[in-house]
This record gives C-alpha cells, structure tokens and sequence, in this order.
C-alpha cells in the first residue's frame, strides 16, 4: 500500500503563506490525479484543489487566485502554495492521488494522513 507524505503544513498569521508539498514514494510509474483536501473541526473534508498529469486544475471558489496546485510527474510530487491565508483556511490538509501505475497494478484514492495548517488572526 503506497502511503503519501505530506509536509509544510504549520502556524502562520493572516495574510501569509505557506506551500505544502506531498510525494507518493516507491516505485510509481505515474500517477493519474493528485490534489489537496481540507477537513476544519466540525465540518465535512472539501476538495481544494486537483492537477491531472496533465496539467489541467480545478480549484475550490473559496481559494480561487490565493492558492496554486502545481506537480512534477517525474518526482510523484505535488505542491501547494498558499497565499494570503485567512484564519477559515485553518484546517487538516490531505494529499491525495488516483490512479496511480505500479509495477503491481493501479491503485486508487490513496491517501496521506495529513497536515495542519493554522493561520491565526
């Protein structure tokens, strides 16, 4: 079972960034999908943003213009920068990747166990 690793996360004020970064490691052929989701305590986990191999993203309306998702297929690396963070972006932030080739077969929904991102006012 190939376990996603995700870091970056930690405490910032209003207004200032952070990138988060998640590699898939082991021997990965490529991956199909890879994104971002956040889950704030007492509420449901919401994507934030996707990037196919592709290239192509889709982004939450709420982090439209403040975050970037960008990836490197040749490291199974997926990035998240976020800027002008504000206090109801504090949430646990998971990785997550689909379709993911090994030499084993394809394996989907994988995810990270997460990190978190706090931005205090």
């Amino acid at each position: 079972q190939v376990q996603l690793v995700e870091s970056g996360g930690g405490l910032v004020q209003a207004g200032g960034s952070l990138r988060l970064s998640c590699t898939a490691p082991g021997n990965i052929f490529s991956i199909n999908a890879m994104g971002w989701y956040r889950q704030a305590p007492g509420k449901q986990r919401e994507l934030v943003a996707v990037i196919t191999s592709g290239g192509s993203t889709n982004y939450a309306d709420s982090v439209k213009g403040r975050f970037t998702i960008s990836r490197d297929n040749a490291k199974n690396t997926v990035w998240l920068q976020m800027n002008s963070l504000k206090p109801e972006d504090t949430a646990l932030y998971y990785c997550t990747a689909d379709g993911l080739v090994t030499k084993i077969g394809v394996m989907y929904n994988v995810w990270g166990q997460g990190t978190q991102v706090t931005v205090s006012s």
